[in-house]
């Protein structure tokens, strides 16, 4: 007989008899199983359906260490100096106004940034690329992170390393240096960092289709890898999904694409069994592309983030900083005063600067001509640009009419 014909000729038992056996077979089961008490029964569990839920992995010591630092780094009138440009591209900015490419005018300018006096009234952290992790202030001798911390400014710093094109994608990236993160990360702690920062970027090209899904959700899942693993070597991690100014789209498409983005995040995030109260939002500003022929007004672009947040952003993260991604100071600071101006009881959240360009590109104007680094003047025109962003911080910047509006491109304005 064939082994098709032997299995078609087994009978299945009745539903009757199959029942009473495996209730049998239950209640043998019930008895040989141990008795869990209460309390082990109710522990986050380590394997399995929850493993991944809400840091689950963490103790309650290491949440309460991350919570703490996000608060440090949320707390309100205060942003962050991002200043983690590698040496090529601090580099490309010297020599736009004849500076010097070398490692000693790196660090002396990062010093102004970090010791400037007053400094610490404007600023909660600093994002450092890994050479200044390593170098150290002419005042005191000591590095910069131990510098920054003294004066209540968190330090961290950019881990991820080269962009990648996605093959198929239109020019769409993703960042590497996931599978070497964990002894980066570790190595960085040791070096006195407590955050860090990850950025994916992404552009709205709608004739290309872009950002697709695919781009979407490879980007948001490696941001949510990222602060996964952050989180398992102690770091706070600070999630940057990047859409540029790029394009011509209006304010309608910039707001669903960002909400397709940030929705997509959190997903992954909450999946990954992220602990969100310990990590923080670097966004940048929902506006319409710099090529948009519609002007729109401040506070249009204002109402359009908020739209943005009440969809997506959780109310378990206590802060969000914004890139500036292109705007000038002028615009940055008009726009996030508006946002801040424009806050209800349903907009709980710490909202603030992380700004590189807004603030630097005007220093390194003060260069320009001169012999090197003009460093007190720089020191000079910082504070009152901090003075800005605080301001803008609180929702207390006396901005300028016209500052901060989008102008349309078009011939009829």
């Amino acid at each position: 007989m064939s082994s098709a014909s032997s299995l078609a000729s087994i009978q299945a038992p009745p539903v009757a008899l199959r029942a009473g056996a495996l209730a049998r077979a239950r209640a043998a089961a019930r008895a040989r199983a141990p008795v869990v008490p209460r309390a082990a029964a109710s522990s986050p569990p380590m394997s399995g359906i929850g493993a991944c839920h809400a840091g689950a992995f963490l103790s309650a010591e290491e949440k309460a260490h991350l919570e703490k630092i996000a608060a440090m780094i949320g707390t309100p009138g205060k942003g962050i100096t991002a200043c983690d440009e590698g040496p090529g591209t601090i580099g490309d900015r010297f020599g736009a106004v004849g500076v010097e490419n070398t490692e000693e005018n790196r660090r002396a300018y990062r010093q102004v940034l970090f010791e400037s006096k007053g400094a610490s009234d404007y600023l909660s952290a600093a994002i450092l690329d890994p050479e200044t992790l390593y170098q150290k202030s002419s005042t005191n001798g000591e590095l910069f992170p131990k510098v920054l911390m003294d004066a209540g400014i968190v330090p961290g710093v950019k881990p991820h390393l080269k962009v990648y094109k996605l093959p198929g994608q239109s020019g769409a990236t993703v960042m590497q240096g996931l599978d070497s993160l964990a002894a980066r990360c570790q190595e960085y702690k040791k070096a006195g960092c407590e955050f860090a920062k990850w950025r994916s970027p992404l552009e709205i090209d709608v004739a290309a289709g872009q950002p697709s899904d695919l781009t979407i959700e490879a980007n948001m899942r490696d941001l949510a890898r990222y602060a996964l693993i952050c989180q398992a070597e102690g770091l706070v991690p600070i999630v940057e999904p990047d859409i540029s100014l790029k394009g011509d789209h209006d304010l309608e498409t910039a707001v669903r694409v960002n909400v397709k983005v940030q929705a997509e995040l959190f997903h992954q995030m909450n999946l990954h069994g992220v602990y969100m109260e310990g990590a923080i939002l670097k966004s940048n500003m929902v506006n319409p592309g710099k090529d948009c022929k519609q002007s729109y007004t401040v506070d249009e672009i204002a109402e359009a983030n908020l739209q943005v947040f009440r969809r997506c952003f959780p109310t378990a993260m206590v802060t969000a900083n914004f890139l500036s991604g292109g705007q000038s100071l002028e615009d940055a600071a008009a726009r996030l005063d508006a946002i801040n101006k424009r806050k209800t009881a349903k907009d709980p959240w710490n909202l603030s600067f992380s700004w590189s360009a807004a603030i630097q590109m005007p220093l390194f104007q003060l260069c320009k001509g001169k012999d090197g680094l003009q460093l007190e003047a720089m020191g000079e025109l910082y504070m009152k640009e901090l003075a800005i962003a605080g301001a803008a911080a609180l929702g207390k910047h006396e901005r300028q009419k016209g500052e901060g509006d989008h102008k349309g491109k078009g011939l009829f304005k």
